[in-house]
């Protein structure tokens, strides 16, 4: 699995992350063509090598016609484009799914975060400064540069939000800016500052790397492959104004090579008083919601009730979806959650040829050697019923045929 880690001791904004993954080796000319996929007209992107401090850097420039209208504040508001809007341009770009689907929850997180700040409802939320075409660019292009990289999973230091006040369409607010703040306070992201009177933290670059990222703190363990530095637009006498993003291919300290760690949120509710039949139609909307697993435990409760424990896994990105609908679906009143940590095998499906028919092996392996091989069960009661065979047969013709190709392969 291959990871990258925002490294923002100097904090992070959209073009930092754009400059660090064309420096990481992101191809510049091939995140401009799929950029221009995009129904957005009226920008130009380059990159130059820079100096920041003592470092060398990419410094990504987002030129936009907008920006030559900044003082004119009525036509600029004419340029401001809704979060729908925005997120109906990027869907029809037919760009790779994973980016389309980064580049979106990214454009999500931000517009819930200046919605919750300015009061509206985010349906209403436009984007002036943040949104219009820089925002877009800068988003999309982050979210093509990490499928140019391939990167799977993400994490983020402790952030230098900088200090002092921050000129933006809104008058002159305080720095971190407010959707900056929410993001990051959303997050639970560590921050500091460094006392720098500037804004280090931009809303966008806040959007990236909270939306993106599953864990904070140290660099996590990894076989370091590339590194990149992305220059911020000003040069800061005190520090090198870069973000760093280092990738590599993932380590764990316990886990072998083949099975991967990562953080998974559990979610948990205890529940005494509800119609059984609710759990089933809960279960399946809690799948299709983006839970990774749900269970329920029998629990005798206080009051010498019997109960369930159900429980829910899922990635930090659905926390917040999965407990919305469990207070809306189930009767509890209260929830518990917490992160843990989970280790998996590399797993794939492979089919085998019976004399049934055919049937998909679940196979899971470590360092290469197969640990577990289980038949699809749905493709075994579909042969079980269509021939009239038990159903513990043809599991175990399926189980038989695996064993005999793996032999013949060896």
């Amino acid at each position: 699995m291959k990871i990258a880690y925002f490294d923002c001791f100097s904090g992070i904004s959209g073009d930092m992350v754009l400059g660090a993954l064309v420096d990481s080796g992101a191809d510049l000319r091939q995140i401009e063509e799929s950029l221009r996929q995009l129904d957005v007209k009226g920008w130009k992107i380059s990159a130059e090598k820079v100096k920041r401090g003592a470092l060398a850097a990419t410094h990504v420039k987002v030129e936009t016609a907008a920006h030559d209208h900044h003082h004119d504040h009525h036509h600029h508001h004419q340029h401001a484009r809704g979060l729908t809007e925005i997120l109906t341009i990027i869907d029809a770009a037919k760009l790779p799914p994973r980016v389309t689907e980064r580049a979106s929850a990214i454009f999500k997180k931000l517009g819930d975060a200046e919605a919750k700040v300015h009061q509206v409802p985010v349906d209403k939320v436009h984007f002036h400064e943040v949104g219009a075409v820089d925002a877009i660019i800068d988003i999309v292009g982050a979210a093509i540069g990490f499928d140019l990289l391939a990167i799977d999973s993400f994490s983020c230091s402790a952030l230098d939000v900088g200090a002092g006040r921050v000129k933006t369409q809104h008058g002159i607010l305080p720095v971190p800016a407010p959707a900056t703040a929410e993001l990051l306070a959303a997050a639970g992201a560590p921050t500091f500052s460094s006392g720098i009177e500037k804004e280090l933290v931009t809303p966008t670059g806040a959007a990236i790397a909270t939306t993106l990222s599953t864990r904070y703190g140290s660099i996590a363990p990894m076989r370091l492959q590339s590194t990149g530095y992305g220059a911020g637009s000003a040069d800061l006498k005190e520090q090198a104004n870069v973000l760093r993003i280092l990738t590599g291919e993932a380590l764990s300290s316990e886990a072998k090579p083949g099975s991967a760690t990562e953080s998974v949120e559990v979610i948990e509710a205890n529940i005494d008083d509800m119609n059984p039949q609710i759990y089933g139609y809960f279960l399946d909307k809690a799948l299709a919601a983006g839970a990774l697993d749900i269970f329920s435990t029998s629990v005798q409760m206080k009051k010498n009730r019997p109960g369930q424990l159900v429980t829910l896994l899922c990635d930090a990105a659905h926390t917040q979806k999965l407990i919305d609908l469990l207070f809306r679906e189930t009767t509890t009143i209260g929830v518990r959650t917490h992160t843990a940590q989970r280790r998996t095998l590399a797993r794939q499906s492979i089919t085998v040829a019976t004399p049934l028919g055919d049937v998909r092996m679940k196979v899971a392996r470590m360092n290469g050697t197969v640990l577990n091989a289980a038949p699809e069960f749905e493709d075994c009661q579909r042969i079980a019923a269509a021939t009239g065979i038990p159903l513990k047969e043809v599991l175990a013709v399926a189980n038989y045929h695996f064993q005999k190709n793996r032999e013949q392969q060896s």
